[in-house]
């Protein structure tokens, strides 16, 4: 650590952390030139290090060249967790901090006071639209979880910021931390860097599939454990919590995190002391959130068990992350939020289900990459001798196909998403309105810079954009005079607002139409954009449904959708 060319201070800060040694992939980061400016992709599994690896190169940028850094996070509940791991360097004087998540509809001059920004990919892209000035000052992007441009909904997004902050930004470094993914040397020739590969882990972790009460691991080795109530995840936490253990429940819906959360509280109860979670209870108890939520809570903490979820406020969510943390919480059933990126390890990791359901696509497997993202969770570094990840199988057959599709196979690899073109309006758009006279070379250097050009090779991706252009134009969003495009204030304000440019033509042609609009007049407008999920329609309810649709004044009409689309809307519009 001391060889290290990094301010004495920082170093004396690690050391009082007790981080005397780098980590391997730590090590082999800085052989990369993590500290000479480098851009690198590091691509390992959870607890190996990587935020460290992100730290030792803003400190070393900011420190010494004056610049300011971003942070880049895809949860809200990860960049706090970030922002309070700076603030330690805050409280020497080394940097100041600030965390940004909310409001996409300013331009946050206020951060120009910042040495370190963390924000989440959605408010970076915000920001870029808004042109906040002190983006120029910017040199050194980390980007966290960076795999997650293979996300359908948002990983455009983060792909976007990227491009258009590596067009924008001359001599900025880029960190690109990722799970353990299949073509990471792929991502690191995209972004110019260097690619630090490891499956090096602190706690060795095993991988098993659970049917009834027998347990079979990747090793070969089978556990049989004790069926006290005939629900094995009862049974597996109520096992790792007597033996001094923690234990995580990933669970497919919000609704299955508190069931749980409830029937392992009444066997895990018993072995909870109250005077050691009853500063816990207080806190939760004294919040402004729903009384019955926090009333729940406190009566599960007060049995050791908690539920996690996005339903929950940052001020709920942080005491049971730091109950957790601090032995007194023992199970936490969680939905699959808390295995992106939030750092909340446990000696066991049971995964209730590998299929989930949404409404556009019915029920489906979860990716390998998610699958494995939860059982990396399992084991806590200095506490647990190795962890364990244990997936719920209903008979032989589906366990066997868990462990071939799952546990034996690696993730899939990460593609684009800009391919949508409801993103690529989105994020062309963008671009042209970001700038105040944006020209053909400003798109071209954007796309060219993108994961899509670099997967599907820039010539594709330019046609498909001039595709994108004559839409824009046509529906008013920008001007074109020679090889110059203007965003015009119609649309200035789409991109501002972060609506794509197909709903707000969807919008504002059926504003023309409302001459008198009624509550559900608007709410049916509201329903007809493709970013709102609508309700599938019943056998049952066609007759009434349809009836509206076809009689009722308070419907819009459809101009190319079928009946059922518009009963979907209707339906939605109800709700």
């Amino acid at each position: 650590m001391e060889s290290l060319e990094l301010p004495s201070e920082f170093k004396r800060l690690l050391v009082e952390r007790g981080i005397k040694k780098l980590y391997p992939p730590q090590e082999e980061a800085i052989r990369a030139g993590l500290l000479k400016g480098k851009n690198l992709v590091v691509s390992a599994p959870t607890a190996s290090g990587k935020t460290l690896i992100a730290e030792l190169a803003i400190i070393k940028k900011v420190m010494e060249q004056k610049v300011k850094a971003l942070y880049l996070t895809p949860l809200r509940a990860l960049a706090y967790e970030k922002w309070l791991e700076f603030r330690k360097y805050e409280e020497r004087g080394l940097l100041k901090t600030a965390v940004t998540t909310g409001d996409y509809d300013s331009d946050d001059r206020w951060l120009g006071n910042y040495d370190v920004i963390v924000c989440t990919n959605e408010k970076i892209d915000s920001l870029i639209r808004h042109k906040a000035p002190w983006l120029s000052d910017v040199g050194i992007i980390v980007s966290d979880e960076v795999h997650l441009i293979s996300d359908p909904e948002r990983g455009s997004t983060l792909e976007a910021v990227l491009a258009r902050l590596r067009s924008s930004l001359k001599n900025v470094q880029i960190i690109a931390l990722s799970a353990t993914i299949s073509n990471a040397k792929e991502i690191a020739e995209w972004l110019d860097a260097e690619l630090v590969e490891s499956n090096w882990r602190p706690v060795p972790l095993k991988i098993g599939v659970c049917v009834s009460n027998r347990i079979l691991f990747d090793d070969g080795r089978e556990h049989v454990f004790e069926s006290l109530t005939g629900n094995p995840i009862i049974d597996m936490a109520l096992e790792v919590v007597k033996s001094g253990g923690q234990c995580l429940v990933f669970t497919n819906t919000r609704q299955n995190a508190v069931k749980y959360a409830d029937k392992i509280s009444r066997r895990v109860g018993e072995l909870v002391d109250f005077e050691e979670v009853k500063d816990l209870c207080e806190e939760m108890e004294w919040g402004e959130e729903a009384p019955i939520i926090n009333e729940e809570l406190v009566n599960l903490i007060k049995r050791g068990v908690a539920f996690h979820h996005a339903g929950l406020s940052a001020r709920q969510r942080r005491i049971i992350e730091e109950g957790f943390r601090r032995f007194k919480i023992k199970v936490v059933c969680s939905t699959p939020t808390l295995a992106a990126g939030v750092n909340l390890p446990a000696r066991r990791v049971i995964i209730q289900d590998y299929r989930r359901y949404e409404v556009y696509r019915g029920m489906y497997r979860i990716p390998v990459l998610e699958f494995h993202q939860m059982a990396g969770r399992a084991g806590r570094p200095q506490y647990d001798e190795y962890g364990e990840a244990i997936a719920v199988a209903r008979t032989e057959l589906e366990a066997l196909e868990i462990f071939t599709h799952y546990v034996k196979s690696r993730p899939e690899r990460i593609t684009s998403q800009l391919i949508n073109e409801a993103s690529l309006r989105k994020h062309v758009l963008a671009t042209i309105a970001s700038t105040d006279e944006c020209t053909l070379d400003d798109i071209h250097n954007f796309i060219s810079k993108t994961f899509y050009a670099h997967q599907f090779t820039a010539t594709g991706a330019l046609l498909s954009v001039r595709g994108v252009l004559r839409f824009l134009e046509r529906e008013g969003f920008i001007t074109i005079r020679g090889d110059t495009f203007t965003a015009t204030k119609l649309g200035q304000r789409v991109s501002e607002l972060y609506i794509d440019p197909l709903s707000a033509t969807t919008l504002l042609r059926c504003m023309k139409v409302i001459k008198e609009g009624s509550l559900l007049k608007y709410l049916h407008l509201i329903c007809k954009v493709p970013e709102v999920p609508k309700l599938h329609v019943m056998r049952r309810e066609m007759e009434k449904l349809g009836d509206m649709v076809l009689e009722s004044d308070e419907i819009l009409p459809g101009e190319e959708e079928d009946l059922t689309t518009l009963m979907s809307e209707v339906k939605t519009a109800l709700l």
